[in-house]
This record gives structure tokens, sequence and C-alpha cells, in this order.
């Protein structure tokens, strides 16, 4: 996962872009950077190892001074973990301008046009999705000539995955995404009034919505899926290209990704959320309330998925695991090791909350299985009677190849336990998941537009040879309107 960033004719333009970067940091830890056009026209960037604070500091943000900028926040899924990989990046053209470019997503073809272009010549500095697209728009546009917009849309049409991008070029910023629009990419502007699209002055784009609340920008829609918007200094915004495919959004988005403060997909994720905890509440005839009786999450992607549960059951909601906050996310740490170190740094029991107590315990799902089993036994050895787990997603049982880190079936709890054998694993006693089938009633008349394939194996986009539920997949052909 990865988190985008860009501002558009604004005075302090790399302070707003870190400022949206500071509150997605949970979608990357490991790197970030921002670009910058100065005022001779100039693109020049920064980007490092750590979080925003510490990369995009006070200096670099004077160094980077101009008028619009972008920004990312890396959680590698793939390419190293390392700085030649963080974002943006910085294409120089033959003609001589720079592009910069920063993009969230994975990309199913990567090897297959990165070897092509190899073949013509292209240089990469990285092994990274958003260089990948920011060459072969370079390629369109200088070897054969294309616009920028023209270049973008003959790359959406060659591309399959997810892509939420932004991209400076000269005087102008275009936003642009994949047509399925697997990954959040919303539009905000800084002092907009009124209805309508906004003037380009002031515009800002973030991955998620919550990043608009920190630089007082309104939120005002979501960049459509297959779009190309582009923005030019004296110019009203422009969309130039809006032909999508059927939608394809990431639903874990909803149930753990996104912060529970962000709005996209046209859904409010607090809210769903409080729906999923309050489904499993109404399915789960096995728990019946009492004193003795508490709902807890595991904070803090499940607080609002517990409370919809408590409500539903009249239950106590209870906050008996403490969170520090200044560990990461333990889910988008890069290696087993540093997760399972980051659940001991990351939760404490609260004294004396668990003894003779039913627990049910709320987590958004079950991965590898490691860390919940950590919890477990954490709050059993606090003194719980019962432990009850209620999990706020369908089981994990296929990678996702769209820019979520659940790279092999191997990994996958699900694949390699039965139910069983999973509560036992745990230590639970009583192991609950939601299903598939509730998304019909958790997203009414909307269920189609989600992707879920790590639930049930409907990729859209499946690898070559990759099992899927339908070995052919029925796909219509992308056409751009330019």
């Amino acid at each position: 996962m990865c988190g985008i960033a860009g501002v558009f004719e604004a005075e302090g333009a790399t302070g707003l872009v870190a400022s949206i970067l500071f509150a997605i940091q949970h979608r990357g830890q490991e790197s970030c950077g921002a670009a910058a056009r100065d005022a001779g026209g100039r693109i020049v960037g920064h980007k490092g190892m750590g979080l925003v604070k510490q990369v995009l500091d006070e200096e670099v943000q004077n160094r980077l001074a101009g008028t619009t900028a972008i920004g990312h926040v890396r959680y590698p899924t793939a390419g190293c973990s390392d700085v030649v990989n963080a974002q943006p990046h910085l294409i120089e053209l033959a003609e001589g301008p720079v592009m910069a470019i920063s993009s969230n997503g994975d990309l199913i073809n990567y090897g297959e046009i990165r070897t092509r272009l190899e073949r013509e010549g292209v240089v990469f500095k990285s092994d990274n999705d958003a260089e990948l697209i920011g060459r072969l728009i370079a390629m369109y546009h200088v070897r054969d000539g294309l616009t920028i917009e023209s270049a973008i849309a003959q790359v959406q049409v060659e591309l399959k995955g997810a892509f939420s991008t932004v991209l400076m070029y000269r005087d102008r910023l275009y936003a642009f995404r994949d047509p399925h629009g697997f990954r959040p990419f919303v539009m905000g502007h800084l002092n907009h009034e009124g209805e309508g699209e906004p003037p380009s002055e002031g515009t800002v784009f973030s991955s998620e919505s919550c990043g608009f609340g920190i630089i007082g920008a309104r939120l005002l829609r979501e960049v459509r899926p297959g779009e190309i918007l582009r923005l030019e200094r004296g110019q009203p915004l422009l969309s130039v290209g809006h032909a999508p495919l059927e939608p394809r959004h990431c639903v874990f988005e909803l149930i753990y990704f996104s912060r529970p403060d962000s709005s996209h997909f046209g859904e409010n994720v607090y809210q769903t959320r409080q729906r999923i905890g309050a489904c499993m509440a109404a399915k789960d005839e096995t728990i019946h309330n009492g004193d003795d009786l508490v709902v807890m999450p595991v904070p803090d992607s499940s607080n609002f998925i517990a409370h919809g549960y408590a409500k539903a059951k009249g239950a106590e909601f209870g906050m008996g695991l403490l969170r520090n906050h200044y560990v990461g996310r333990t889910f988008i740490k890069p290696t087993q090791a540093s997760r399972d170190e980051g659940v001991k740094q990351k939760f404490n029991p609260l004294p004396d909350f668990f003894p003779g107590k039913r627990v049910v315990l709320i987590d958004d799902s079950i991965v590898r299985g490691t860390s919940l089993r950590k919890l477990v036994r954490m709050v059993r050895s606090a003194g719980a009677r019962e432990i009850h787990v209620r999990i706020g997603s369908p089981k994990v049982i296929g990678p996702c190849f769209y820019g979520i880190d659940t790279p092999t079936r191997e990994e996958l709890i699900a694949n390699r336990m039965s139910e069983a054998e999973i509560c036992a694993y745990l230590g639970a006693d009583s192991l609950r998941w939601l299903e598939v089938a509730d998304f019909e009633g958790l997203l009414p008349g909307r269920r189609q537009d989600f992707c879920t394939a790590c639930f049930d194996l409907d990729y859209i986009y499946p690898p070559e040879g990759f099992a899927t539920k339908t070995n052919a997949p029925s796909l219509r052909e992308f056409q751009p309107a330019l």
C-alpha cells in the first residue's frame, strides 16, 4: 500500500503536501518524498527512508518552495525497500523538461511492459510501478509525438491493475486513475464555494479524504475510474478522459486499510465498519449478553466494527487492550520478525480489566494469524474466562495483486487450516468470520462494484496460471475518451 498527494497552484504547496502525507501516513511508513515546481519552472524533489516528519522537514519544505507539488508515502508491495524505489520519481525527457510522478497500486503486467521498454532502450532506475508508468508516458510523448493527455490515455489502455496517479509536467498537474478504480483517490479544494468543478488554482488530491481536513480543504469528489484530470495555470480544471470499466473498488480499504474518518467509493468508512459489526452481531446467536460480557476491538482499525457489534448486542464496549501509537501498523511491516516484535511493543492489557470476563475480541481480518494468536494469549494471561474471536472480513484465501501485501497463498492461514484448526491455533473458545454473501446487505445495490478477490478468488486481472474462481473472466476492453 501507498498514499499519494498533490497540490496545484497554492502557496506553500510542499508544506501542504507534507501535511496531507502526514494524515495518510498509515498507508506507508517505509519511505516518503515530495517534488515541486520552483519559481524558475524546474521540478525538484527530495525523498528518503522514514516517516513524513523525519524526511519532509521544514528545511526540505523551504528548499522545495513552489506553488505546485506532489508527494508519496510508500509501503513496498513491489520493489525493494530502499530510497531508489521511494517516490516521487523524476524523469528527464529528451526535450528537456522534467516529469515527476507518484502512484498508488500494483500492476499485473509490470514485467511484460518493462521487458518491452528495455528492449527499446529505456533505462530504469528502480523496480517500481510508478517509474514504469512515467517512462511509458514519456516514451509515447517524445517518441510518438502524442500529447501528455493522449499518452496517459494510451497507458490506461495498456496497464492491467491498480494505479491512482499524480503527475507534474511543465506548468501542469495531471491526476488519473485506472479504469476499474481499485484504489481510492479524491479531489478537494482549499477555498471552494458553490457547486460544480472548481478553478484549477488551490486544487488538492489525496489517496483519502482524511488528508484534506488537516489543510482546511473541502472534499469535492472522487477522481473517477478511467478519468484524466488536467490542471493548467490560468485555466479551469478539465476532465479530458473518462471511460470506466466495471468498478472494482477494494473492499479491504473499507474494512481495514483506510482511516475511519475517510470517505471514498461512495461510502463513509466508519459507518461501513459499524454496519459490519452489527451484521456479525445479528448472526451471532451463540453469544448472549450479560454482566460478564465485554466486546473489545483489536485497536485501532477494528474499533468501529466492535462498536457496531456491541451496540447491536446491547453489550458493554470496552478498550481492554491499550495501543502504543508510536508503533506503526504491524500488518504493513515487511518481515514476519518485525511484525512479531511490533505486536509486543504495540499492545498492553489494561490492568484488572479481564479477570472473570467473557470477551468477544473483534479483529478486522486474519491474514497470517501470528499476531492475533499473540493477542489471544495476552488476553487469556490477563484473566479472561472465555475469548470469542470475531473477524470483520471473510476468510482471506487469495493474495492481492492490486496493492495490498498478501503475496502468496501459502502465507494465508485460511488456506492451510480448517476453521477448527485456526480456532485451536489462536487459542480461542470460538471463531466466526464475516461471509462474502454479507456484502450484499452491507453494500446494497453496489456489491458488484467492489473487488473481493482476496476472499473469493474472483480476480478480474489474474496473473497467468493463477487458479481463480472463474477460468475465463469476462472483461470489456477499455476505450478511453481520447
